[in-house]
């Protein structure tokens, strides 16, 4: 089985691309991560996320309509795919038994 290599912010991404389902665009990306995260979030930084998940096939990209609001400009929505979700669950499983096997001594000081 491939390597799964998905980093926290890069994860962050995926799961938020998932969440907005058909609205995920860059600001909506953006302004979800930003209230999640609570921190300023560059769109620099969300688009080269989101390039390296597409390059890994873990969202795809399509083109919307031209709209008045963007002066004619089209939006370009995300995806998540199969193998995004499966790359999640895989993350999940692994950071679960991590969790799992900490003392429970460890378990009472995080408040766990």
């Amino acid at each position: 089985m491939k390597k799964i290599t998905l980093g926290a912010f890069e994860e962050m991404v995926l799961l938020t691309v998932g969440v907005l389902q058909d609205n995920a665009y860059g600001v909506t990306i953006k302004t979800e991560l930003e209230a999640n995260m609570k921190k300023t979030i560059s769109l620099g930084a969300l688009y080269a996320a989101l390039q390296r998940l597409e390059e890994k096939k873990w969202v795809n990209s399509r083109v919307g309509g031209i709209t008045e609001e963007r002066g004619g400009r089209r939006k370009q929505y995300f995806d998540i795919t199969k193998e995004g979700v499966a790359a999640l669950n895989e993350v999940r499983a692994m950071r679960n038994e991590l969790f799992d096997r900490l003392p429970a001594k460890k378990v009472q000081w995080l408040n766990l």
